[in-house]
């Protein structure tokens, strides 16, 4: 029996897609425990278009320079990233 036999075998209940949300947190908690896959038949081409205002870049730290990183976010009451955007700034005369 191939995967795909044994996928059709299972009675899969999928809840019905709502035809709106009240709010974007209401649609990410749907789109977070159901998947888009299930509901193919919904989608459709567009022409619109998103404009991606900021980028997010990932970079490899050591350990101890995450932990201090970390421990200094903390203390400020700020979220890691912000401490590191905040530290970059400043070294990189940014601000």
């Amino acid at each position: 029996m191939v995967k795909e036999d044994i996928m059709k075998n299972k009675k899969k209940v999928i809840d019905r897609l709502p035809d709106s949300f009240t709010s974007e947190q209401e649609a990410g908690d749907f789109w977070d425990s159901h998947s888009v896959a299930d509901y193919l038949e919904y989608l459709y081409p567009t022409d619109d278009e998103i404009a991606i205002e900021d980028r997010i870049f990932e970079v490899r730290v050591s350990e101890d320079v995450f932990k201090k990183l970390r421990k200094q976010a903390k203390s400020a009451h700020q979220s890691l990233p912000k401490t590191v955007d905040r530290i970059l700034r400043k070294e990189l005369s940014l601000t």
